[in-house]
């Protein structure tokens, strides 16, 4: 598993002082380019599959994964956020951000909106 393996080469104590500088999603992908090259794959190959597993597909059931799977598609999730995210030190930061939303057509109601005579 590339994850543990990066875990471990990041936490060794020997190491620790010469990869506090690489990000353990860098050492992921290092350690599967190089799974990739024992495989026979290609530079480009190891590449394209390593996009794979690291991107969300918003068309993907995530209820008819196992908890291992999820959990890895939620830490993606949580880097492209945390990458995402505006903070308050950011030089283009805006607290209070009002848009208004175009109307192009007639609003549709509700049956259940519509308020009625009777009380429940």
């Amino acid at each position: 598993d590339c994850s543990l393996a990066a875990e471990q080469l990041k936490n060794n104590p020997r190491h620790k002082a010469y990869l506090e500088g690489v990000s353990l999603r860098q050492l992921k992908k290092l350690y599967s380019l190089l799974k990739g090259h024992l495989g026979g794959e290609s530079l480009a190959e190891s590449l394209e599959k390593f996009r794979q597993e690291e991107t969300i597909d918003p068309e993907e059931d995530m209820n008819k994964l196992d908890d291992k799977e999820l959990a890895k598609r939620k830490s993606i999730m949580d880097e492209l956020f945390e990458k995402n995210r505006k903070k308050k030190d950011d030089p283009d930061f805006i607290y209070d951000i009002e848009v208004e939303f175009p109307q192009d057509e007639q609003l549709e109601s509700c049956g259940w909106d519509v308020e009625s005579g009777e009380e429940i």
